[in-house]
């Protein structure tokens, strides 16, 4: 095979392209042929030219595999096919061998130097090049005075070493790349309910019995004939599936060094803004696999380089299978510090959902959105809901020894993970619900679980600082049924919530509000389910609450507020739906909901954007846009931003269609007058004259009306254009954003 690629020489040192036989690497600007004369083992011959032009700098390489595993490790027999595989192994060897399997090696560190990029490019340098080149100039000695030209060069980059942030991230890689067919057997072998057979070429069955006879069946004895080839045909097809995985994590070129950065940033930029894992105290050695891969494959959305998404969905599928296949054991997996089994099986479901649901991939999307009920499944058959709460009693005195508090910060840690997994799962049903248009999976009312901890306990660096944090918060026995119970009761009012929210807990009630849109109507609760009206209130008192609740970061802040107006909008029209009509209407090309989605009766928008509701959606969905626009860059990519901006840009569309798309709206909107009316706020008749009767009430009962001072103008289409640029920013981040953009790019041609 030959290939010819073309090498920077602006990088001096940085080898690009290995020889597939030796894997010799080259780098230097200069051409070099490579002519394959003999092959022995993995030595291969070099004959070499000089070509002294610096514009084109080609170089080809024959090669040819011969699939040898020449190099074997001499502490435990592994064979490897190269030498710096092999060198990466040794190291592996040595660690272990001066560090004992304690947590602390292995949570997140706090590194005295960056991330050196550099240095990365060397990581797979191969040692065996010296080796190479003697053999080449003993046989061929034209070729002695290049190799010595070249020899500093090659010392020079053995000398560099790249430490990974997470270390045992070169372990992941290597159990990944090292999975061959044997392995598949083996884990399919466990999860299926007849034993497997893996035939070669002459018939022979390596590590498995000849005959389904030879072995004892837990489901009898498996008949000769048709069945026994369709059994043998199923399993090959199972096989040859995870063999395909496997080989393509291999053919994009995934690296140790890949997955110790997606690592990283999963927990810089992601864990932020969606905390269910605790980055203090994550022990990477106590992880599953699927767990692992998935965290991985979020984190490969936020790096800059092409190919990193394809690398994370090939990571993404690997973790599937793994899933799908061994759930099984995972669901009997337990930490050292959990409260029950199965709770990295939920986490490792969490995040492959999240991943999937917000995918470019429509296939891995419909695939996330298809598995959502799961979780909720393993959490309930593990015993999630039933789980101790760590007591306060078990908190440490500040005068105690570190082990003592080690040990209990892990403890609480754990407890909190496992908390936090199924509340995620609550936020992540809510907003599939809303995107899609279908009813969640889980009563969100009836969530029976404990509000969860203060942000900055949870952010705690030290067992130290979480001991004083959570001596400050005290114990909270509250549960969100008591939360929904309160915002529903008889006679409730405006006045803030009286609990110790955190920012996650007030985005898991606003997913149980949301979850109520569908279901409630303005004819009276049915089977005691809420009307509109009152899931409004409620958002009256979410709203006062979050205003209230000073230990938000303005980030976070902006992020819950973000989701309020969505919920707010959804409760004025069905977003939703209202898309897809419009869609359906003017034939616009969609893939956001899948094709199978579609309307039965067509929605007349000049009526309703004369509606009181309609100027009420206006209000939340220009809200939405400003809030998007000044979220600062790190916090820029929230799983609902997508859908709450999409959301917007139908109303706006909604608007532009009606022949409305210059408003003139409140420049300051009192959120209260914007969502209920006055009917709905149950005052007495006595406080009724002292309704607020702001700019805000007089837009939404009235209209635009006449320019004022208090007004600002608004042309909804030229906004449209902007928010198009939005999307394709955020589309580098989620890929549901690709498609949400080509929707409004329909949209806009409509309106020209």
């Amino acid at each position: 095979m030959i290939e010819s690629v073309s090498s920077p020489d602006s990088v001096i040192g940085v080898r690009k392209k290995a020889c597939r036989v030796c894997h010799k690497r080259f780098s230097k600007a200069e051409h070099l042929r490579v002519s394959l004369t003999s092959v022995e083992g993995p030595i291969c011959r070099f004959q070499s030219w000089h070509t002294n032009s610096e514009a084109n700098n080609v170089y080809s390489i024959y090669s040819i595999d011969t699939g040898s595993k020449p190099f074997a490790c001499g502490d435990c027999g592994r064979a490897f096919a190269r030498q710096d595989a092999l060198t990466r192994h040794e190291k592996l060897h040595r660690r272990n061998g001066h560090a004992n399997h304690d947590p602390s090696t292995s949570s997140l560190p706090t590194p005295s130097a960056s991330l050196d990029l550099k240095s990365s490019c060397y990581a797979n340098a191969s040692t065996s090049s010296d080796r190479i080149a003697a053999t080449s100039r003993s046989r061929d000695p034209g070729v002695e005075s290049e190799a010595e030209t070249h020899q500093d060069v090659r010392n020079d980059i053995s000398d560099f070493d790249f430490d990974l942030i997470w270390p045992d991230t070169e372990n992941l890689f290597q159990s990944i790349v090292a999975a061959d067919e044997l392995d598949h057997w083996k884990m399919l072998s466990g999860t299926l309910p007849f034993p497997l057979i893996a035939q070669d070429i002459n018939g022979a069955s390596p590590g498995f019995p000849v005959s389904f006879h030879e072995r004892d069946s837990p489901v009898g004895a498996i008949p000769h004939g048709g069945g026994h080839r369709a059994v043998q045909d199923v399993t090959e097809l199972v096989a040859n599936s995870s063999s395909c995985i496997t080989a393509a994590v291999k053919a994009t070129s995934i690296t140790s060094v890949f997955l110790d950065e997606c690592l990283h940033m999963f927990f810089v930029r992601f864990v932020p803004t969606f905390p269910v894992l605790h980055k203090s105290t994550f022990v990477f050695r106590d992880c599953t696999h699927p767990l692992l891969l998935n965290a991985i494959a979020i984190g490969s959305l936020y790096l800059g380089p092409s190919d990193s998404i394809a690398k994370g969905e090939t990571l993404w599928r690997l973790a599937h299978t793994a899933v799908a296949t061994s759930w099984q054991s995972l669901i009997t997996h337990i930490g050292p510090y959990d409260p029950c089994q199965g709770v990295q099986l939920v986490l490792a479901a969490l995040l492959g959902q999240v991943y999937g649901a917000l995918s470019k991939n429509r296939a891995i999307r419909t695939t996330s959105q298809i598995l959502r009920p799961l979780g909720f499944f393993w959490a309930r058959h593990c015993g999630m809901y039933d789980c101790k709460r760590y007591s306060s009693i078990d908190l440490p005195q500040p005068e105690a020894s570190p082990e003592e508090k080690e040990v209990q910060w892990r403890t609480w840690a754990a407890c909190e993970i496992q908390q936090r997994a199924l509340l995620a799962h609550y936020v992540l049903d809510g907003l599939l619900a809303q995107m899609t248009g279908n009813e969640s999976s889980a009563r969100h009312v009836f969530n029976p679980l404990r509000l969860p901890s203060s942000e900055a306990a949870f952010d705690a660096n030290t067992a130290d600082e979480w001991v004083a944090h959570m001596r400050l918060q005290g114990q909270e026995h509250s549960s969100f049924q008591d939360v929904f119970r309160l915002l529903f009761s008889q006679g409730g009012n405006s006045r803030p919530l009286d609990f110790p929210f955190s920012s996650f807990a007030l985005r898991v009630i606003l997913e149980g509000l949301q979850s109520l849109v569908p279901e409630g109507n303005e004819h009276g609760g049915v089977f005691g389910i809420p009307t509109r009206s009152d899931v409004r209130r409620a958002l009256v008192r979410v709203h006062e609450t979050i205003s209230m609740c000073i230990q938000f970061s303005a980030a976070e802040r902006l992020e819950i507020l973000l989701r309020w107006h969505t919920v707010c909008l959804d409760t004025m029209i069905n977003s939703t739906t209202l898309s897809r009509n419009i869609c359906d209407q003017w034939k616009v090309p969609q893939h956001v909901w899948g094709s199978c989605l579609s309307v039965d009766f067509p929605f007349d928008l000049s009526s309703w954007a004369r509606t009181e509701d309609a100027r009420r959606a206006v209000l939340h969905a220009v809200a939405i846009q400003d809030i998007v626009e000044q979220l600062p860059r790190g916090r820029a990519h929230v799983i609902h931003m997508p859908s709450s901006l999409f959301a917007a840009a139908t109303i706006y569309m909604a608007f532009s269609l009606a022949g409305m798309a210059t408003l003139n709206l409140p420049r300051t909107v009192v959120w209260q007058d914007s969502l209920v009316t006055r009917a709905e706020l149950n005052l007495d008749r006595d406080d009724i004259p002292r309704v607020s009767g702001s700019e805000t009430r007089r837009f939404v009962e009235h209209g635009p009306g006449i320019p004022s001072l208090g007004c600002s103008r608004r042309n909804l289409l030229y906004e449209l254009n902007s928010m198009q640029k939005l999307f394709r920013c955020l589309s580098s981040q989620w890929g549901i954003a690709h498609d949400m953009e080509s929707v409004v790019a329909h949209w806009i041609q409509l309106c020209h």
